[in-house]
Formats: structure tokens, C-alpha cells, sequence
């Protein structure tokens, strides 16, 4: 709960210091006296936008310090803990305003985005401002009132993930099917391509090794002759061979080598040089006895070398990439084939997306069915006790085809009153007046926030437009309220300001040059002058007091 507001050089605030207490609090006070200046103040405090408008005029900064006990908020305090904020039982939001327009939060000392203030309020408390019935004719806002009281966010969560999937899904679909066409077109020229490749079928070294090829058999008569004439002169020629030659000088280096072992170095030598010799005689001789003159083979290998370069310049890359740009083609056409894989695939996956988005949302539907059953009870209940004995209250479901689904579900969702006896229900809009919602919108924020349990709920004002009978009904309903959730209402009505378990009173002072708001807590007697004042105007009478009194002292429920 709220336990302290420190607010300072804000709006017509010089500086302002409010305890606050359990259960409700009301605040009175003159009209235009900033009521709604310490709400406006701890909305900022808790992360609404904020610039150098709202500072006290010549104020170079303004200053606001909230103070929670969140012994008992659960939720703030496991967010508190994932954000590694967390200190205790205490929780501590400031927000600091310059005359330039910035401004700092702070949790905890620490310094926070706005947004994170904004996360967090959302676990302290909720304020429902003066219009906020205006909202209740909005089908958004009646859903997400529905969707409060029903309490299962996991089935919203379920229906809002299964539809973006779907979506995406469909979306995919979309896209393939619109270039169908155009991969149609493409697959066609690469059919043909890859066919005609396929045919050739290239390899990626092949060419190199036709161009060696080649060149053997279109200069294979040079190639035995010249071997042949090697081959005489190393070792065939009866008359003089090198190897004969060798084998002579060997034979020489024997003899010296008796007289002179020095050279024996160069017997070894000249042995070596003549088994080398003898090996290359055999060596090229078998080269010779291979070597072929094959022009037919020739001519093949001239179409082939031919067609590979016809086909290099038709497609535009060197004759070593063809290969490779065979794969690639082959490759493409596999991917443009695996698109008309996929569509099939995406046509089975949506409908099984579909499937499964229409069971959650039919879970869902269920759950708020149920839901919208109860809470119309029980706003019925809560518009008697505000002096609409004969209203009805219904909030009407109807399901929805598949093509209207959307993240929300199936459920068109519409908040329906009759009022009078007799009279059909209606769409709220076009039966209740506005004092007629503004009656409606506070049963219901009663209701949600006893539903799920909000720890503070500040009321600005939302008790415009009634009086008499209906507004002691309200007061009524926000005290039985504030015996379990702290409440801080704004009001102008009497019969609601004497409910509360303690009243502050709002005041303007001036001295001509500056305007300053301050707000004090008032005592049994000032309440009594107040809530006369309230009844009666400036001019309080006997009367007046007597019903004052009669409004604090009467029995509550």
C-alpha cells in the first residue's frame, strides 16, 4: 500500500508531505484547489509522461518520492527481485523533473527508464480517472474488463500465440503462392539449362585433362618418331649407342682404377649413369610402344573441347566454372522445386494451425462465458444497491466464424443494460446516460478490484454526475471496498467524503503574488465542518452540521 507522497515544486505545490492510511481515504476540498494534484503527481511519480510544464513557476526542479510497503505485493516484489531492486519490505520510487523538460526515475535509489516506473506501478496501484465510464462503451475495453474478471491469462496468451503462428504461417503461404509465377518462369529456363548440362555433363577437371589429351594425339607422329630416335641413339643403334659408349668407358675405369683407387668416385658415377641409362631405354620404349595415332579419338576430343566452350560463353563464365555452375543450377532448380514442397507443407501446417488456434479460443470462449455469467450478477447487484432497482445487466458473447478470428479469439464481446422494467437489453451506448455509466463503470472497477485484489485503487472523481440516494451507494460500495484494498478517492459529494475512514482536505492559499496547494488531514470536528460545507455551501447552517454529523456517525457495512 501507499504509505507516503513527498511532492515538491509541482504544479501550484511548493512543497507537501502526506501520510497515507489503510482502507479509504478521501480527499475534499474547494473547487480548483488542485484535488487531483497529488494523483496527477504520483501518476508521473509512477512513469507517465512528464515535461517542464508541470514544475511550480521559477522551480528549476520538481520532485516527487512515493513510499510503498509491499510486505504483502507479492507480484512487486518478485518483479522488484528480477530487476535486482529489491530491499526489503520497503519500496521507494522517486522522479525528478528539470526546467528543461528531462527527467530521472529512481526505484530503490537506482536509477530506472520511465518505463520500468511504469512496469512497476503496475503493481502498487490503479487510477481510475473521471472519464474512465467513457471508456466502457468501447468493445477493446469491455474485453479487457471480461478478460480481468475471468483471471486466466495463460488462455489469452495460448489464443493470442497459436494466431500469430497461424498468421505467420498464412503469411508465408501468401508470399510463395504470389511469386509462383515468377519461379514458374524460372524453373523453366532452368530446366533447360540443367537438361542440357546434364547431357554434357562436365567435370570439374575433365577440361584440363582433354586439353593434355589433345595435345598427345595431335602431335602424336612428333612424339614417336623423336621417342624412336631417342631410343636408338640411348640404346638401339647396333653401331654406336650411348650405352655402349658407357659400358666401354667402364670397362677403361676398371683398369685405372687397379692403378689409382682415387677414381673410383668416378667408376661409381659412370655405373650409376649406365644403369640410368638402361632403365631410360626401357622407360621409353614402353613410352613409344603406347603412343597412339588415334584420329577419331582426336576428333571426339575436339567436339567435346568445342562444345565446353560454347557452353562456357553461352552461360558466361570460364571454362574451369562450368562444372561448377552445373551444380549450381542443378541447385536452384532443387530449391524451386522445394518451394512447391513448401507450399504443399504450409497448406497442412494452416489448416493444423488453424486447428489448434480454434481450440484455445474455444477454451477461452468457455472461460469467458462462465465469467461473463458471474461478473453480470454482480454488477446487476452492485447497479440496485446504486438506486437502479429494476436494471439488468447481461454481457453478450457471440461466436464468430474462423475468417473473424483474430489475437483476442473468436468472441465478439458487448456490454448490454435495460433499465427500466420491461425495456429489452441494449447495447450500453444507446440506454444508459451518462450518469447511468458513470454508475455502471464504478460497480464494475469495484468489482475487478476486489477480483484481483489490487493493492491501492485511487478514484479521481469518478463520482461525477450523481448525488442524493446513488451517490450514499457509492460511498457504500468503495468503503466495503477499502476494508481490503486501500482506497484513495477525490470526490465533491458528501454522502461518498463521509465513508471514509479518514478525510484530507485540499486548500489554495495566495498572497497575491505567488499560489500554493497544501493538504492536511482533518479531525472529527473539521470533518463535520467540511462535510457540512459540502452540503450546504459557504453559508453552513445548524442543519447543515446536524446532517453532517448524521452522515459520519451513520452505520456502515
Amino acid at each position: 500500500m501507499l504509505c507516503h507522497l513527498h511532492i515538491s515544486n509541482f504544479a501550484i505545490v511548493r512543497a507537501l508531505e502526506i501520510d497515507w492510511a489503510a482502507g479509504m481515504s478521501t480527499i475534499t476540498g474547494e473547487t480548483g484547489a488542485g484535488k487531483s494534484i497529488a494523483i496527477d503527481a504520483l501518476a508521473i511519480c509512477l512513469g507517465e509522461r512528464a515535461d517542464a510544464a508541470v514544475l511550480r513557476p521559477g522551480a528549476d526542479k520538481a520532485d516527487i518520492v512515493a513510499t510503498f510497503d509491499i510486505s504483502q505485493l507479492t507480484a512487486a516484489k518478485d518483479w522488484l527481485q528480477q530487476q535486482d531492486l529489491l530491499m526489503g519490505n520497503e519500496c521507494i520510487v522517486r522522479r525528478v523533473i528539470s526546467a528543461e523538460g528531462r527527467s530521472r526515475g529512481y526505484i530503490n535509489g537506482v536509477q530506472v527508464p520511465a518505463q520500468q516506473l511504469k512496469l512497476l506501478g503496475q503493481h502498487l496501484l490503479a487510477i481510475h480517472g473521471q472519464h474512465a465510464h467513457q471508456l466502457l462503451q468501447k468493445a477493446d475495453y469491455q474485453r479487457q474488463l471480461l478478460d480481468a474478471f475471468v483471471g486466466k491469462p495463460e488462455l489469452l496468451q495460448q489464443t493470442r500465440q497459436s494466431y500469430r503462428y497461424w498468421q505467420q504461417l498464412k503469411q508465408e503461404f501468401s508470399q510463395l503462392e504470389q511469386s509462383q509465377q515468377q519461379r514458374d518462369a524460372q524453373r523453366q529456363l532452368l530446366e533447360y539449362q540443367v537438361a542440357e548440362l546434364d547431357q554434357f555433363a562436365p567435370q570439374a577437371t575433365e577440361f584440363d585433362q582433354l586439353e593434355a589429351e589433345h595435345s598427345r594425339l595431335s602431335h602424336g607422329h612428333t612424339l614417336l618418331t623423336q621417342s624412336q630416335q631417342c631410343l636408338q641413339q640411348l640404346y638401339d643403334d647396333d653401331n654406336q649407342n650411348i650405352y655402349r659408349a658407357l659400358s666401354h668407358l667402364t670397362q677403361q675405369l676398371d683398369e685405372l682404377v687397379q692403378l689409382d683407387p682415387a677414381l673410383q668416385d668416378v667408376q661409381n658415377m659412370l655405373n650409376d649413369a649406365l644403369l640410368q641409362t638402361e632403365e631410360a631405354s626401357r622407360e621409353l620404349r614402353r613410352y613409344a610402344d603406347k603412343v597412339e595415332l588415334d584420329p577419331e579419338r582426336l576428333q571426339e576430343i575436339d567436339e567435346r573441347m568445342g562444345t565446353w566452350l560454347n557452353l562456357a560463353r553461352k552461360h558466361q563464365v570460364n571454362v574451369e566454372n562450368l562444372a561448377e555452375l552445373h551444380q549450381q543450377l542443378s541447385q536452384q532448380l532443387a530449391e524451386l522445386t522445394g518451394h512447391d514442397k513448401r507450399l504443399n507443407e504450409l497448406a497442412q501446417a494452416i489448416n493444423q494451425a488453424a486447428d489448434v488456434y480454434q481450440v484455445a479460443a474455444t477454451k477461452l470462449t468457455e472461460a469467458r462465458q462462465l465469467g461473463a455469467t458471474e461478473l453480470s450478477a454482480l454488477i446487476t447487484q452492485n447497479m440496485h444497491e446504486l438506486s437502479m432497482a429494476n436494471a439488468r445487466f447481461a454481457i453478450d458473447l457471440q461466436n464468430l466464424p474462423l475468417e473473424h478470428a483474430s489475437a483476442m479469439g473468436l468472441d465478439q464481446i458487448s456490454f448490454t443494460v435495460s433499465t427500466n422494467p420491461g425495456q429489452p437489453l441494449q447495447a450500453l451506448a444507446k440506454v444508459a446516460s451518462g450518469g447511468e455509466l458513470s454508475r455502471i463503470s464504478l460497480a464494475i472497477q469495484v468489482i475487478l478490484a476486489d477480483k484481483i485484489t489490487t493493492p491501492t485503487l485511487i478514484f479521481d472523481e469518478v463520482d461525477v454526475g450523481i448525488s442524493g440516494p446513488v451517490a450514499a451507494g457509492v460511498g457504500r460500495l468503495l468503503r466495503q471496498l477499502g476494508r481490503s484494498t486501500q482506497i484513495i478517492c477525490v470526490t465533491h459529494l458528501p454522502q461518498v467524503a463521509s465513508q471514509g475512514h479518514q478525510q484530507l482536505f485540499v486548500e489554495k492559499y495566495t498572497d497575491g503574488q505567488a499560489t500554493e496547494t497544501r493538504m492536511r488531514q482533518l479531525s472529527d470536528d473539521e470533518r463535520i465542518q467540511e462535510i457540512a460545507r459540502l452540503l450546504a455551501g459557504e453559508n453552513i447552517s445548524a442543519n447543515a452540521l446536524a446532517n453532517a454529523r448524521e452522515l459520519l456517525c451513520a452505520p456502515v457495512v
